[in-house]
């Protein structure tokens, strides 16, 4: 769970489109509704790229840029599938 005024943004790469997703995960906010960036291309966004489209959004990092890779399975956890690799970061509404 995040600390009050902080929120997890993800990224990850849409398994339909082949381009990496940010997005700002809101805790009581449907996710079709969450704050996201789509970028170009299918190569890994830099952390600069990272943090132009969270300013985009209206957020920035807590503290840091530092990103937590992970990996998720597709159901059936068979080893021979890809992974998808999902980076998380906490952030904070910029004050407008």
């Amino acid at each position: 769970m995040s600390a009050p005024g902080t929120f997890p943004a993800q990224m990850a790469i849409g398994q339909s489109t082949g381009r990496w997703r940010l997005y700002v995960a809101i805790y009581g906010i449907p996710g079709s509704q969450w704050p996201e960036y789509v970028f170009d291309g299918a190569a890994v966004p830099s952390v600069q790229d990272r943090s132009r489209a969270l300013d985009a959004l209206g957020y920035t990092f807590t503290d840091t840029p530092e990103w937590a890779w992970s990996e998720d399975y597709a159901p059936g956890d068979d080893p021979a599938q890809p992974v998808s690799l999902i980076a998380s970061a906490q952030v904070r509404e910029v004050a407008s």
